[in-house]
């Protein structure tokens, strides 16, 4: 299995973005891992909110392959403690999914095709992060799931 996470807007913070490439670093160790950056969209104040999650909708399908499951970072969606999310991670490689496609929307979400589309959702906290910072959560968190599917000493219960 491949993981890939698909992110809208680039990182501008240099700290985060060596923190991210730390975890990316780190993850190879235990499966293939991709961070893919989509492009913000130009001209976004002569948008409605609708139409911004439709145009960053339909970028965000575009990358999908036709086997991929897709899996939405949503404050609506499932809480997971770290071995659960490790017990998560298991699951998809268990079932042969070839690649497993974690998603962090725009500023204002999803849109209605990308809901449709997505198997699953997953909430990181009911609490709102930026979008730059939820990166590193995501990439970190991953690679907590396979250290502890590893048994190796990274985590502490």
């Amino acid at each position: 299995m491949k993981i890939k996470l698909l992110a809208i807007g680039k990182t501008d913070d240099k700290n985060l973005l060596s923190l991210i490439q730390t975890y990316e670093n780190r993850l190879k160790h235990y499966i293939k891992f991709e961070l893919e950056i989509i492009p913000d969209i130009k001209n976004v104040k002569n948008l409605s909110e609708a139409q911004q999650k439709e145009k960053e909708g339909d970028l965000l399908l575009s990358k999908l392959q036709a086997t991929d499951q897709l899996i939405l970072l949503d404050e609506k969606g499932k809480d997971f403690r770290s071995v659960d999310f490790a017990n998560f991670l298991q699951k998809k490689m268990n079932a042969g999914i070839k690649q497993l496609v974690f998603v962090i929307g725009g500023p204002y979400g999803f849109s209605e095709k990308v809901y449709k589309k997505a198997q699953g959702k997953v909430s990181f906290s009911k609490m709102t992060f930026s979008h730059q910072m939820i990166r590193l959560f995501v990439v970190e968190q991953i690679y907590r799931g396979f250290t502890i599917l590893k048994n190796e000493p990274y985590h502490h219960e």
